[in-house]
């Protein structure tokens, strides 16, 4: 890794071996300095609140209050990296925006991975290009597999009651989450809302008829509200 001063980092864990396993991963990393250690996510809470930090390892199940409930209590997230024994995590976690999702036991490699993942994002952050940086993948969970999915295969975002899915031209993924939330990570010159229940990805739409948008022969409604927007960003003659 490169970057101008160690990476601070606070360990989350209500297991103090857990913890002292990840210290000691940590130490073999020049570029790191642990700053704190917390058992429970109430400590974390009030030590973030006083101590900013710049990645934040924790833990998903404790008692009293979950990893995934303290991030969604926090105002100023560190870049988290999520550290669990189960695996069904991953759809919340893409969810609240992490760096990465590591499965006990970790290796040194793996920990080095998710860092470099960590420092990245700091740089772009850092950076006056960060907002032109968008990510060509995400990561969908399926049963028990995650899968890759290329933000270039996507056609469209449907809202269907607490889930949204993703239509790909041979097939579909549901999600559990809003549209709105999902809204928020993507870029707006590759997607755009155009109602209520659907965001359709712009290079997709082959024809426009009667307020309804055609991909792939598919109609999609066409909100009042939404309409003005989508005909600017098709640059329309």
């Amino acid at each position: 890794m490169n970057r101008k001063g160690p990476l601070t980092c606070l360990l989350v864990d209500d297991n103090k071996v857990a913890r002292v396993t990840l210290r000691k991963i940590l130490q073999n990393i020049n570029a790191v300095t642990v700053v704190g250690e917390c058992g429970n996510a109430l400590e974390a809470k009030a030590f973030l609140d006083e101590n900013p930090v710049d990645v934040l390892f924790l833990d998903v199940e404790m008692p009293e209050m979950s990893g995934l409930e303290l991030l969604r209590l926090l105002t100023n997230r560190p870049h988290t990296i999520l550290t669990t024994a189960k695996e069904n995590y991953a759809v919340e976690a893409f969810e609240l925006n992490v760096v990465d999702y590591l499965v006990k036991p970790f290796t040194l490699t793996r920990v080095i991975t998710a860092l470099d993942k960590a420092q990245e994002l700091i740089r772009f952050k850092q950076s006056p290009q960060t907002n032109t940086v968008t990510p060509k993948q995400l990561f969908i969970k399926e049963n028990k597999v995650i899968r890759k999915v290329n933000l270039d295969d996507i056609l469209w975002m449907e809202a269907k009651g607490d889930y949204v899915q993703f239509k790909l031209p041979d097939r579909s993924y549901m999600v559990h989450g809003s549209l709105k939330a999902i809204e928020d990570k993507f870029s707006s010159d590759q997607f755009i809302r155009v109602h209520r229940s659907y965001i359709i990805a712009i290079d997709k739409v082959e024809y426009i008829e009667d307020r309804l948008v055609y991909i792939k022969n598919q109609p999609i409604p066409v909100s009042e509200s939404y309409k003005d927007a989508l005909l600017a960003k098709l640059h329309l003659l």
